[in-house]
C-alpha cells in the first residue's frame, strides 16, 4: 500500500531542542533584577541536558521569582504563597518520569512555607529547589524578610529591622536526611550553571540558594560583591562544583571543602564576612520518600477502594 515494501522501516530522528523550546512569555521583572539571569541560565540547563519540554515542569509559589513557570515554554504550577514544595511533592510522587524544579523566594520559602521546606528536605525527594533570595518582599514593594539582615528599613521596619537574618544555609543543613544544599551568586553565571547541574544531576533533594540583586527594593545590596571577588569565598573540592582555572582565578579567597563533611559545611554557612559559593553538603545515599511511594503507582482507584471496604468491614457490626 502506498508503494512502501512490508519491512520498510522508517526512521525518526531525536529532535535537538534549542534555547527558543524553552523560552515561554517575555519575562516582565525590573531591569537589572537577577531573576534573569537565573531563568537563562535554567534555560541553557535544559537545552545543554537535552530535557524535553514536555518532560519537565516548574513548581512556584507567589512573589517575583514566582511568575517563573510563565516564562518557561514547559508545564507549570503557578501555585499559593509558600505551597510550591506540597505541589511538587505530589508532582513528584505520581509522575516520577518528570523533571521536577521548584521556584521560591526568600518569603515564600523560608517564612509562610516554612514547614513545608523543612518536611520537604526531610522526605528528599527527587527535585531541583531554587531559592531565589533577595532578602526583601519584592512582588508586595518591599517589606522586610526573614532573611533581611539587622538594620534593614522598609515599610514593615522604617526604622529598621531588629531581629538576626534567619539562614536558609543552616536550617536545610540541620534537617535530617538532608542530601544536597549549594550556594550561588546571579552575577556569576558560570558558577550558577555548573551548581545547577550538580543540583540536577543529584537524586535526590537539591537545594540552591541563589542570591540575587533587587535593583528596586534592595538597590545596592550586593553591589561591593558584584564588582569585588574578594568578597567572596570559593568553596573548592573535587566532588564539589568546579569552575574552569580560568574562571576560578579571580577568585583570592578559596577553601578546601569536602562536601561529606557535614558540620565543616556548617562552619562555612555561618561565614559573615565573606559570601561562600560551592557545594556546602552532599549525601547520595540518603533515603528517598518518592522510592517507596513509587511501590504504589500502578495501584488502580478500584484496588484503593476494595482495601478500604475490607478494612470497613473488620468493624462491621
Amino acid at each position: 500500500m502506498f508503494g512502501l515494501m512490508p519491512n520498510c522501516r522508517l526512521d525518526v530522528k531525536k529532535p535537538y531542542y534549542c534555547m527558543a523550546d524553552y523560552e515561554g512569555l517575555k519575562a516582565r521583572w525590573c531591569p537589572g533584577c537577577g531573576d534573569h539571569a537565573v531563568l537563562a541560565t535554567v534555560q541553557r540547563l535544559c537545552r545543554d541536558k537535552q530535557l524535553a519540554p514536555e518532560n519537565c515542569v516548574f513548581v512556584s509559589g507567589i512573589g517575583c521569582s514566582s511568575r517563573f513557570p510563565h516564562y518557561m515554554r514547559t508545564y507549570g504550577f503557578h501555585g499559593l504563597h509558600g505551597r510550591a514544595l506540597p505541589v511538587a511533592c505530589g508532582v513528584r510522587m505520581r509522575r516520577p518520569d518528570l523533571n521536577v524544579f521548584v521556584v521560591m523566594g526568600d518569603g515564600d520559602c523560608c517564612s509562610i512555607g516554612a514547614a513545608h521546606w523543612v518536611h520537604a528536605i526531610r522526605y528528599n525527594m527527587n527535585m531541583v529547589v531554587m531559592l531565589f533570595d533577595n532578602e526583601i518582599y519584592g512582588l508586595t514593594k518591599g517589606q522586610t524578610s526573614p532573611t533581611s539582615r539587622t538594620g534593614t528599613r522598609s515599610s514593615t521596619h522604617p526604622t529598621g529591622s531588629v531581629l538576626p537574618a534567619l539562614n536558609p544555609l543552616t536550617v536545610t543543613l540541620g534537617v535530617s536526611n538532608v542530601s544536597f544544599v549549594a550556594q550561588t551568586v546571579d552575577w556569576n553565571p558560570g558558577h550558577m550553571m555548573a551548581t545547577l547541574e550538580a543540583a540536577y544531576q543529584h537524586q535526590g533533594f537539591s537545594f540552591v540558594r541563589i542570591i540575587q540583586r533587587c535593583p528596586h527594593f534592595a538597590k545596592g545590596l550586593h553591589d561591593a560583591e558584584q564588582t569585588n571577588p574578594d568578597s567572596t569565598l570559593y568553596l573548592n573540592h573535587e566532588r564539589g562544583i568546579t569552575l574552569p582555572e580560568e574562571q576560578a582565578r579571580i577568585y583570592k579567597n578559596r577553601a578546601e571543602h569536602d562536601p561529606s563533611d557535614l558540620v565543616a559545611g556548617v562552619a562555612h554557612a555561618t561565614e559573615k564576612e565573606l559570601i561562600p559559593i560551592g557545594l556546602f553538603y552532599h549525601d547520595p545515599e540518603c533515603m528517598r520518600y518518592d522510592d517507596i511511594g513509587a511501590a504504589n503507582i500502578d495501584t488502580t482507584p478500584e484496588h484503593k477502594l476494595a482495601t478500604i471496604h475490607r478494612e470497613l468491614d473488620r468493624f462491621a457490626v
